[in-house]
């Protein structure tokens, strides 16, 4: 394609500096929370509702969340969310260091970071295209470099970092997680101005996120993206409540040996997000969409499977390499079809998809490893996602996906093209796909 030689603007050098230190301070607090609670008490369910919380925001408020967003200006967002973020955590800071903190405090904290997690993150999603002039091929470029920073940073880097600085105090962490949000809020406050969002009729919140949610739903390329990554959750946080134990009773590993494991799949997500580019260009974003889910299929297969701890390894690789390509193409193809008065809302929604769909794999993995055996849960995980594949083929396919693009790049295209029009009415608007 003729924008591959197009070169990214210099704005988005300073959001990929952004998201890099706000996701190495993301990765800090990550690391360090669950570890500051333990300080605390050793009530495995007050450890629960620490970590649950920073989940909620999504849940409860996804959809709503949103519609704000298209209300909003994307770079003012950010940036205010990220400054009020390194506030926030200036609170439980300095709650340790007056030696007060608390369970009820760190589990207000970590659902008021989700909260802005969901916002940022939301209007990251809708501001980018406008920064890219919507060309597919740098959408994928741009996501797979912030796929592969955030991994680094929050998979690799930031965990062991948290660790660490907690040893030198409860309320480090937590202040240097707030130097990264200052630093993340100035970098976007200086980037350029995107347009302002399409102004709509006036109507109430609810009747705009219910509008976006239809839009998902009524539309059988954006269904199936949104499809993938839900679907995927359930099979693999499914696998990951039981790999620890599985990892231990039929591999022979300790804890060493299990954080390799984790580092090896976090090393093929890395691989996957640098070559979808190419694998997009190569076989059709659609068809490079399918291949991946069936690599993630067969991958988690062969974890079942495994003999020894060099065979799992391997196969949490590839399934990392599946998964790091699929959040790099689905969210580019999103952003370069979606219209931009829209892209909150259906970021929102699709996200919410896939947040609501992680605690039913979570308790189906633990019922079937109790019910049956500990491999059960991956071979369920397996089929789930092979299924998967087949059912979203022909929902994401490259003549689906080139008629979306070609539709979204129309010079007529606006308002009241058939490929971006608004639901005029979201309560009495059909879904027949999901007939």
């Amino acid at each position: 394609m003729a924008s591959d030689a197009r070169k990214l603007p210099a704005g988005f050098g300073r959001l990929w500096t952004a998201q890099t230190v706000s996701s190495l301070g993301d990765g800090i607090t990550h690391g360090a929370l669950p570890l500051l609670a333990l300080t605390l008490t050793r009530d495995p369910m007050a450890l629960a509702v620490v970590t649950a919380a920073g989940t909620l925001p999504w849940l409860l408020f996804g959809i709503l969340g949103g519609a704000l967003v298209d209300r909003w200006d994307r770079r003012s967002t950010m940036w205010v969310v990220d400054a009020a973020r390194a506030v926030l955590l200036a609170l439980p800071a300095v709650a340790a260091v007056l030696d007060v903190l608390s369970i009820p405090l760190l589990a207000a904290v970590a659902f008021l970071l989700g909260l802005g997690g969901l916002f940022f993150d939301t209007a990251a999603t809708a501001y980018l295209p406008e920064l890219l002039g919507r060309d597919p091929a740098l959408l994928e470029r741009a996501n797979s470099r912030l796929r592969a920073a955030q991994t680094t940073m929050s998979g690799f880097a930031g965990p062991p970092a948290g660790s660490a600085l907690l040893a030198l105090g409860r309320a480090v962490p937590l202040l240097a997680d707030a130097l990264s949000f200052l630093l993340s809020a100035f970098l976007v406050r200086t980037l350029p101005a995107a347009p302002r969002p399409v102004p709509q009729a006036r109507e109430s919140l609810l009747r705009q996120a219910r509008a976006g949610a239809s839009y998902v739903f009524g539309d059988r390329l954006l269904l199936g993206l949104a499809l993938r990554p839900a679907v995927g959750n359930v099979a693999f946080l499914a696998v990951e409540t039981v790999l620890a134990l599985f990892a231990h009773e039929r591999l022979g590993i300790g804890t060493f040996g299990f954080g390799l494991l984790l580092t090896a799949e976090a090393t093929g997500g890395l691989l996957g997000a640098g070559i979808a580019s190419f694998l997009g260009r190569r076989l059709g974003t659609g068809t490079a969409l399918t291949c991946t889910a069936a690599v993630e299929g067969l991958a988690i297969l062969g974890l079942a499977a495994a003999p020894n701890a060099y065979a799992a390894g391997l196969a949490l690789a590839v399934c990392g390499a599946g998964m790091g390509a699929t959040m790099v193409l689905g969210p580019s193809l999103r952003q370069a079809i979606v219209p931009a008065h829209l892209m909150g809302r259906v970021a929102s929604t699709s996200r919410m998809l896939a947040m609501c769909a992680a605690p039913l794999g979570a308790f189906a993995g633990g019922w079937l490893a109790t019910a049956y055996d500990i491999r059960t849960p991956l071979y369920a995980a397996s089929v789930l996602l092979l299924a998967m594949t087949a059912v979203t083929a022909s929902m994401t396919s490259n003549r689906r996906v080139e008629a979306a693009l070609r539709a979204a790049a129309a010079p007529d295209s606006g308002p009241d093209h058939p490929a971006t029009k608004e639901p005029e009415d979201p309560a009495e608007e059909k879904t027949p796909e999901m007939s």
